[in-house]
């Protein structure tokens, strides 16, 4: 069966002048052929068994599985690799569009799709890739990233997991926590520290598989939203990883780290402007058919005024996202494009859902009116990948060392 995903071939018209006054961002014909393909997955297939993931916190790896096959698990992986070959905004529109029906299955693919399968084939050798990419382009093996540990959250450079050489092997001590996809993971790629002496300096990092000597997963947590999309605990008890694991090699990690997370925050905003353009389009349906005193709510200029600012900040998020993607694919992308896209649009889509039950009144705190539970995925984004707080720190400190 032709795959659509992988003949298409992109280009992104981007008008700017002076250092970012003004950007105009249209997305291609093919992007928006990218964007039809995955809504009619996510309409047609997942939105069936949204409400189930999120009573149930029910994982489909049926549907997970399929999405490979359409290629879109591997979407920037080329398809020698049985990836689609396109590149981060193809990814974010589709974790956009799944978004729409539910972030949680978004987060799930984000974290595989970018945060382990990306980063592997950006980083890693050709035997690793031969050995792990098609797998996880496909759908057959499921990957997480472990980088967040117990007392190194938002300092995860101050992880205590430890990576001992013995021979031409290493020996991983210690634990991840908060992991996504860690409970249905077959594929991990953990950091740890080689030389601890030398602190951030001394990070490694090792494709670990869940089936190595040592490797154990802890608990899955219940969480207040993004249900469905599976987080737990892993440890690795003197688990043994080859030495041809590690990836891009020792004492290496900090700058794999560190790229990888500028690629992530602008991905995965993408989840959040999904929820937006969701919860604005069900409260402007809402709007229109609800009376009130013989009146649409939609004439109310209180309603118009919480409608007219759910589309600028939608708005605001989509220019910060593809500005960011935009200068990241050319090879200029910054800390600071990447913070303040996730940031901004992460806290707009929690104001927007929020907005969003206001207006529908009681109905919109009633679960079958999915808005409260939009409502309850969008507020993880403020926290994952760097919470709001740090994003600030980041977006600050660049901006007072542009004017020294």
């Amino acid at each position: 069966m032709l795959n659509p995903l992988r003949t298409v071939q992109l280009f992104l018209p981007v008008k700017i002048f002076s250092r970012g006054i003004f950007m105009n961002f249209e997305l291609s014909e093919e992007h928006e052929m990218v964007r039809d393909v995955v809504r009619k997955f996510a309409r047609s297939d997942l939105a069936p068994v949204a409400e189930r993931m999120d009573r149930d916190d029910y994982f489909p790896e049926d549907m997970f599985r399929k999405l490979g096959s359409i290629g879109m698990l591997g979407i920037t992986v080329p398809t020698e690799y049985d990836g689609a070959g396109l590149d981060y905004i193809s990814q974010t529109v589709c974790l956009e569009e799944i978004a729409r029906v539910s972030p949680a299955f978004a987060l799930s693919v984000g974290a595989h799709s970018n945060l382990c399968l990306d980063n592997l084939y950006r980083n890693g050798n050709r035997e690793q890739r031969d050995a792990y990419v098609p797998g996880l382009a496909t759908g057959k093996l499921i990957g997480c990233l472990g980088l967040t540990e117990p007392e190194s959250g938002s300092d995860s450079l101050a992880m205590r997991t430890t990576a001992t050489r013995k021979g031409d092997d290493y020996v991983l001590s210690g634990s991840k926590t908060f992991i996504t996809n860690a409970p249905v993971a077959d594929i991990c790629l953990a950091y740890a520290k080689t030389r601890p002496d030398l602190k951030n300096r001394g990070i490694s990092a090792f494709v670990v598989e869940s089936s190595f000597a040592g490797f154990r997963k802890g608990k899955k947590f219940d969480k207040m939203g993004m249900r469905g999309s599976p987080t737990g605990e892993i440890y690795f008890d003197d688990c043994s990883v080859r030495g041809g694991n590690l990836l891009g090699g020792e004492n290496a990690g900090v700058s794999i780290v560190m790229s990888g997370l500028n690629v992530e925050r602008s991905v995965l905003a993408g989840i959040s402007l999904g929820i937006q353009t969701e919860v604005l389009e069900l409260a402007i349906r809402y709007a229109k058919n609800r009376k009130q005193f013989g009146t649409p709510i939609s004439e109310f200029e209180m309603i118009q005024e919480k409608i007219a600012t759910m589309w600028v900040d939608r708005e605001a998020s989509r220019l910060l996202i593809y500005s960011a993607l935009d200068t990241l694919q050319k090879g200029r992308g910054r800390n600071r494009e990447a913070a303040a896209a996730i940031m901004y649009a992460a806290e707009a889509s929690t104001r927007s859902s929020l907005e969003a039950i206001q207006i529908m009144g009681g109905n919109g705190y009633m679960r079958e009116f999915n808005v409260e539970r939009l409502m309850r995925d969008a507020k993880l984004l403020e926290i994952g990948a760097g919470t709001t707080e740090i994003r600030k720190l980041i977006i600050a400190r660049e901006a007072l060392n542009e004017l020294n």
